[in-house]
């Protein structure tokens, strides 16, 4: 099909999705723990006939049962992706072919591993296992690609790249949010709509997580934002039990009323999720029925996002920290050359905590491997960092590397006039959603007027234009030349700002340190012509965060310009109870375990641990170093001020520690210090073991021995493992409506064979109102509340 078929459907239309294959699945007769997608082969008929009954209550669009249908969760499954995906097109197009203007989606969801730093996959790796579905999918006739229920941008990005990359079908995506608004890794709305919207999708939106009133939020700011339709398939509420059978609390009234307010709102597309059924659809479809979409193209944001924070540009005076650029730091280019990655991190710590927005990476030296060190650098800084990051060099394949590898929507400096330059990187811009630095230098050189600036920025921002950038992604750098050599161009600089801005949508950044070369007493220089500089309108200066005059200039600049509201921050940083703090956070210091922990410093861990243990014991550095970190990282993760991959990362440099003092003990012959055996395991039916996983290495760190019986578990096997390892805990996960009755079930037996046991569940299905319903004994919503709950088995 063509693409443009679908999406000129889209332009005046609702476009309707189908509803849930597991629901419909189970009351054909499938049993808990079967594989779904063998239905596709074993059980067409099946298959062909609920696309059959979606696409009669009026569904345009079947999406294909193929949600697990990747290489790892099929591994071990007796059928190949091929197989899996070719015979669920041919089961959705038999039955669309017998209407008229049907569609057949490719449905792709989670891998069911996470990605690095969250976990052990590579992200080309991911990028492969997506690319090897949309293959047989393209070739097995598919007319468009939705990429559903995922809660990690970066695996998001993935399967996006390997979509657009590897087809010319319209590609939409979903993400799952939780009730805090975030993505299970701890992505907010405003950066999945940036970062997903820069890589070019047709349709984006959520999917799953909740019913759909639970959801209006989030599809109110998904659409603040969005300059795509958007998509919306919710669950049909939360999953319940009654007589041993799962139900769901919203009738398909009560789903299609809520449904309608999103309808006013300006959704364009529209299916549902787990629970919901064909009478779901048609309800809506009928309810729909004469409206035409109303769609609202929000005004324009420049914004930096990681993983888990946007930056919006020209609200208020951000600052990019330039302190990652070997240029005359003579101990970086030492670090670089020789591998000493923790140096660079704790270089971008310092500046996250002076008070940096984004950080600039700058690797570039002649005698390294400058793409490979960019690439490290960069996956370092984004997994222990929740800024978002600015990719500098002179290389476009260094910086084709890095944004390919970002999590999240990078800046790109630089492009400059040069049509040299304009060819190479604006198509990688383009390409990944990036904001782009636009120098005003051309073939000529830096200019010496305002109005020779004006025209080399109007020059790149029209050829960027012309790859489909909007110019609200556009920075300018007019570019500063120093005083002591073009004293007259100083200010052509400043005055080039404001004239930039009122002609064109921009935003305005300049690295302003170069103004003092040469002269003495820098600092005064900079200083005043940073404040200058502000006094005209720059919206982003590219300074050095830890130097307290710079930054004092800014902070004072925010409260006179009226930025800083009631002066709040201004106030923190300089009032009296404040000095103390600043003056130690500023200074370079011995940093202690706790600290270490916290910050997540694999490197310097095991060194500290050993220095430690020459003076205290095993247990003094566990209680007195480690579980009190861990409390700290938890604390903060509760009340959302960092998230999961901080969270693993301080869990990872605690299993440093923890295995100094392992191998400690052993050599010196020294007792156990486990302070209980806990089974984990994800129940049989489902692979999915994300969450166990986390749980598994935080529960570890606090000193738990687990017993991890991996993903798709026997009852008998739980059983068995219980009675021979006289375990108190056990910890039960599933994430598929599927599987969830083989939970209750195994429960039922503990019951019976091991009434002692406590047990505890999780799982993106679970609730707790479900989870007493099955009759467990706790209801563990993350990895904090298994350490709480372990805690109340064993006893603090």
């Amino acid at each position: 099909m063509e693409k443009n078929k679908i999406l000129d459907l889209l332009k005046d239309n609702f476009i309707f999705f189908d509803g849930a294959m597991g629901t419909m699945l189970q009351e054909a007769g499938m049993k808990a723990g079967e594989l779904p997608e063998s239905y596709n082969i074993k059980k067409p008929e099946v298959i062909y006939d609920i696309h059959k009954k979606y696409f009669q209550a009026g569904a345009h669009v079947a999406t294909t049962n193929t949600f697990g249908a990747n290489r790892l969760k099929l591994e071990g499954k007796g059928y190949t992706v091929s197989e899996v995906v070719e015979s669920a097109v041919a089961n959705a197009r038999k039955a669309a072919d017998e209407f008229e203007n049907k569609y057949v989606a490719l449905d792709i969801g989670p891998i069911g591993s996470l990605l690095k730093p969250l976990g052990k996959l590579e992200f080309d790796e991911a990028y492969e296992i997506f690319k090897e579905q949309v293959d047989v999918g393209v070739k097995a006739g598919a007319d468009l690609i939705i990429i559903e229920t995922m809660s990690d941008l970066y695996e998001a990005k993935a399967g996006i790249l390997a979509a657009k990359e590897n087809s010319n079908l319209p590609v939409f995506c979903t993400m799952t949010f939780h009730d805090d608004e975030r993505t299970f890794s701890g992505t907010d709305v405003l950066t999945m709509v940036s970062t997903i919207q820069g890589l070019g999708v047709d349709a984006l939106g959520v999917n799953c997580s909740k019913g759909p009133n639970e959801l209006q939020e989030i599809v109110k700011d998904i659409l603040k934002y969005s300059q795509v339709p958007v998509i919306v398939q919710a669950n049909a509420g939360n999953p319940k039990v009654k007589n041993g059978l799962v139900y769901y609390d919203y009738t398909k009234e009560l789903y299609s009323d809520e449904i309608m307010k999103m309808v006013e709102k300006g959704i364009g597309v529209i299916g549902g999720c787990c629970g919901t059924n064909p009478d779901y659809i048609k309800t809506i479809v009928e309810k729909v029925e004469g409206r035409k979409p109303k769609w609202v193209k929000p005004d324009r944001i420049t914004c930096a996002s990681s993983y888990s924070q946007s930056i919006v540009i020209g609200d208020e005076v951000k600052i990019i920290g330039e302190k990652i650029n070997p240029t005359g730091k003579k101990r970086l280019k030492e670090a670089l050359r020789n591998g000493e990655i923790e140096y660079v991190i704790k270089e971008a710590l310092k500046q996250q905590e002076a008070g940096a927005d984004i950080l600039d990476v700058n690797v570039g030296l002649p005698d390294i491997d400058e793409k490979a060190v960019m690439k490290k650098t960069v996956e370092e800084i984004q997994g222990l960092l929740s800024l978002p990051l600015q990719i500098d060099s002179s290389n476009e394949e260094v910086i084709e590397e890095a944004v390919r590898i970002y999590n999240g929507k990078p800046i790109i400096n630089s492009v400059n006039g040069k049509q040299s330059s304009m060819d190479k990187v604006l198509p990688i811009a383009k390409k990944y959603g990036a904001l782009v630095i636009a120098l005003t230098l051309d073939e000529e050189g830096i200019p010496k007027t305002w109005e020779k600036r004006l025209e080399i920025a109007g020059k790149i921002i029209e050829e960027a234009k012309s790859y489909g950038i909007p110019e609200e992604d556009i920075l300018v750098d007019p570019l500063v030349l120093t005083a002591s050599a073009e004293q007259k161009g100083v200010l052509e600089t400043l005055k080039s700002i404001p004239k930039i801005k009122e002609k064109y949508r921009v935003k305005v950044v300049l690295g302003t340190s170069n103004v003092s070369f040469g002269l003495p007493n820098r600092e005064l220089l900079n200083t005043t012509y940073l404040t200058m500089a502000l006094s005209y309108g720059l919206d982003a200066p590219i300074t050095d965060p830890t130097n307290e005059s710079l930054m004092g200039a800014v902070k004072s600049f925010k409260v006179l310009a009226n930025q800083d509201v009631d002066s709040k921050e201004y106030i923190k940083t300089y009032s009296k109870s404040s000095e103390v703090k600043r003056y130690t956070t500023n200074k370079e210091e011995k940093r202690n375990l706790i600290d270490i922990i916290i910050k997540g410093l694999k490197d310097e861990a095991e060194k500290e641990t050993e220095n430690l243990l020459e003076n205290k014991t095993s247990l003094e550095i566990i209680n007195e170093f480690m579980i009190p970190a861990l409390d700290v990282v938890g604390e903060r993760y509760e009340k959302g001020d960092i998230f999961l991959p901080q969270l693993i990362r301080s869990a990872e440099t605690s299993k440093v520690v923890f295995g100094v003092i392992k191998e400690r003990m052993k050599s010196s012959g020294g007792e156990n210090i486990s302070k209980g055996k806990i089974i984990l395991a994800t129940v049989e039916g489902d692979i999915h073991d994300i969450g166990k996983n986390i749980v598994k290495l935080i529960l570890e760190n606090y000193g738990y021995n687990i017993l991890d019986l991996g993903k798709d578990v026997s009852k008998k096997e739980i059983l068995e493992t219980v009675a021979k390892e006289k375990v108190q805990l056990v910890g039960l996960s599933a994430l598929m409506t599927t599987t969830v009755r083989n939970m209750e079930l195994v429960i039922k037996d503990l019951r019976n064979q091991h009434p002692q046991v406590k047990v505890m569940v999780g799982g993106a299905v679970m609730t707790q109102e479900y989870a007493d319903s099955i009759g467990a004994d706790y209801y563990g919503n993350d990895a904090r509340k298994a350490v709480e709950i372990a805690k109340d088995v064993f006893g603090k």
